[in-house]
Formats: structure tokens, sequence, C-alpha cells
């Protein structure tokens, strides 16, 4: 399975950074739009962001880091 075809339970970090390193290489060789490339992007900035917040918030909050945070980090 290639990165850009995992699935929601495989979202890890890795499976993150391949599936924005295939988006890349497929723009450069134009097999995919540049505004399909930036939806992808944006899709991933926003997963970052979610995952800085629920960082922030666990740390303010004086909590364990949530499992699954810890799995996308990790895996």
């Amino acid at each position: 399975m290639k990165a850009s075809q995992a699935t929601v339970k495989d979202l890890s970090a890795t499976n993150l950074k391949n599936a924005l390193w295939d988006t890349l290489k497929s723009i450069k060789s134009d097999t995919m739009l540049p505004a399909q490339g930036d939806a992808i992007a944006a899709q991933a900035r926003e997963i970052l962001r979610t995952v800085k917040v629920q960082l922030q918030v666990v740390n303010q909050a004086k909590r364990a880091v949530p499992k699954d945070v810890i799995d996308f980090a990790e895996r």
C-alpha cells in the first residue's frame, strides 16, 4: 500500500510525511495538479495543528498525553 493510500486507522507521522513526499513527486512529474497537492498539504497542516493543540492542552492541564497522539508520533 502506498503512503498516500493509507487509511485513517493508519494515520501516523511517517505515513503523513510519505504522503506529502508522494504528493510533491506527483506534482513535479505532472501527474497531479498543483491545486490538488495544495489541498493535501492543507489537510496535513490541519492534522499537525490538531496534534499541536492536543499537546498544548495536555501540558496546561498537567495530564498524560493521549495514547493516540503518542501512537501518531511513534509510528
